[in-house]
């Protein structure tokens, strides 16, 4: 499988992401977005814990597929009442699970509300395999 990241001239060189992913995959996975609850069903308190959470749910998830965070071609994270420091904390979480040389493409967006009173952000990301 040839997956291709790329950061064009002509747009503002990307901080923790890369602008265009291209995939010959012949399998893609999309993990619905993962929020700050464990698999006990407990949430976890404050956006640094939620987001470390989220995390290691798709970590789960693209494990029960066979896949890494290296195959992560696409995340999209909501994040509710966003601030620039709610963007820190998130780059430096997720520098933590994906290789700086295969960051996937990627969208923030700041939202009033998530599904659940106290849920601080959701992840959801799509996955691209070989076979």
């Amino acid at each position: 499988m040839a997956t291709q990241f790329i950061n064009p001239a002509g747009i503002a060189p990307p901080t923790g992401y890369t602008h265009v992913v291209t995939t010959d995959a012949r399998r893609l996975v999309f993990i619905s977005g993962q929020i700050g609850i464990d698999a006990n069903g407990e949430m976890k308190g404050g956006l640094l814990a939620q987001t470390q959470q989220a995390f290691e749910n798709i970590k789960t998830a693209l494990a029960s597929v066979g896949a890494t965070f290296d195959d992560v071609v696409k995340v999209t994270a909501f994040i509710v009442n966003y601030t620039p420091a709610s963007r820190q904390i998130l780059a430096e979480t997720r520098a933590k699970y994906f290789n700086p040389q295969r960051l996937p493409a990627s969208t923030l967006i700041g939202v009033s509300a998530l599904a659940f009173p106290g849920l601080l952000i959701e992840i959801e990301a799509t996955a691209a395999l070989a076979n």
